[in-house]
């Protein structure tokens, strides 16, 4: 891939610091390259129940919760990519993986480089549980950079 192709940059975003910061730098490539940024956050299903408890009624208070939050955030980034003349769309989903929701959603976009921080939130009742920049690395056909 030419770097002077790069017209769709994807950047999973968690609301983290890394994945602040990784904004920050898709944000200089999209206004150099003239690029669109697409911003991607996952929320993860919990399914069934933990030792007997059902996680659903809690679980949902916490998705919208989330959600109200994850949004705000994103219109601070979208007056941001505006006052620097860059093209910002977002996605949110609620996913049984992570991973390969974005994978199969920058497939799907024809996504040139994905940009996201090298750690995430952690905690059940977080955005991205696990290893999510690992999975992307390992299983992307596609340039991911990896921001600290």
């Amino acid at each position: 891939m030419k770097i002077n192709k790069m017209k769709k940059i994807a950047v999973p975003y968690d609301g983290s610091s890394c994945s602040k910061h990784a904004f920050q730098m898709a944000l200089n490539l999209a206004q150099k390259y003239k690029s669109e940024l697409i911003l991607i956050t996952c929320i993860e299903k919990l399914n069934g129940s933990w030792f007997g408890q059902d996680l659903s009624p809690s679980y949902q208070k916490d998705v919208k919760k989330h959600e109200v939050i994850i949004k705000k955030e994103i219109s601070k980034l979208k007056l941001d990519a505006k006052k620097n003349k860059v093209q910002l769309s977002s996605k949110l989903f609620v996913t049984d993986s992570t991973v390969n929701q974005i994978l199969s959603f920058t497939k799907s976009k024809k996504i040139d480089m994905i940009v996201m921080g090298s750690h995430g939130r952690r905690g059940i009742n977080k955005l991205i549980l696990g290893s999510v920049a690992n999975g992307i690395v390992q299983m992307s056909k596609m340039p991911v950079l990896i921001i600290k």
